[in-house]
């Protein structure tokens, strides 16, 4: 690579030393013989700004941008893509030519996590319920319904928040009570939890798997832990499971794409890597 093209990048947030994103791009490096560098950059909210504007002149070829950060990335980035814009947030951001290019790689994250996992799982089988209304909620649908989603059911335990996304995503989308969440299995193809529920630290989530039918296929987003209360229910019910660590590693194939200019796999080999 030229002078032209640095080999720094990094992640940005706040807080951030918790990051796994800097273990999957030394392994990334190493696969490929890429002499480069991948920092976490702790920024607090109030100097976000200042900072990002100054990673190109500071010789970084991209950052991946990380909460509280997503959707200040993209409302002070020069240009975004279509998938950030839908999304209304930006995750990965390159430099060039004095300019700020963001993009979105979280839907593409979690639908190739979806079909890595569960090889058999169709979109369009049948509607999916989806629980949560938060910023990842938005990632989720956009790629379920870029996939061929039917029809999506959208749970949150404040309505109105899940009517706002539903207003904002279209006609296929369908809010139901947070209480009736367990009904609203029936017929369901798909199930993904967007929310922290069931994460370390955060409270557990109750789901009734009872409704589901044969053929559901569940994933969560969470991956700390590894096997979330709902998946371990999931598997003891029969169904297809899938764990949330693949999206944040699929999520991060794009950005070493563009910014070393080499495709990386995402294998057993990255999953013990990230979990060292």
């Amino acid at each position: 690579m030229s002078d032209a093209k640095p080999m720094l990048a990094g992640v940005m947030g706040w807080p951030i030393s918790h990051s796994k994103s800097p273990r999957i791009f030394a392994h990334w490096f190493a696969a490929h013989g890429i002499e480069g560098a991948y920092v976490r950059l702790p920024v607090r909210p109030e100097d976000f700004a200042e900072v990002y504007r100054a990673l190109g002149k500071a010789g970084f070829c991209g950052v991946n941008v990380t909460l509280p950060h997503k959707e200040a990335a993209l409302a002070l980035a020069d240009e975004a893509t279509p998938a950030a814009r839908a999304i209304g947030a930006a995750n990965m951001i390159r430099f060039e030519g004095g300019r700020i290019l963001a993009d979105n790689t979280d839907a593409y994250g979690f639908i190739e996590n979806l079909r890595a996992g569960a090889p058999d799982w169709d979109a369009a089988a049948g509607p999916a319920l989806v629980l949560g209304a938060g910023g990842a909620s938005r990632a989720v649908l956009q790629a379920l319904l870029e996939a061929g989603c039917p029809e999506i059911r959208l749970a949150n335990r404040t309505r109105a928040k899940a009517e706002a996304l539903a207003a904002a995503f279209g006609l296929r989308i369908r809010v139901v009570d947070w209480e009736h969440r367990a009904a609203a299995l029936s017929n369901a193809a798909t199930l993904a939890n967007s929310t922290a529920l069931g994460m370390a630290g955060q409270p557990p989530l109750a789901m009734d798997l009872s409704m589901a039918e044969p053929g559901l296929t569940v994933t969560d987003i969470v991956y700390t832990p590894l096997e979330t209360p709902l998946l371990a229910a999931a598997r003891a019910a029969g169904f297809a499971a899938v764990d949330g660590l693949g999206m944040l590693l699929h999520q991060a194939r794009p950005s070493f794409r563009a910014w070393f200019g080499a495709d990386p796999a995402v294998d057993g080999t990255l999953r013990t890597a990230c979990l060292a």
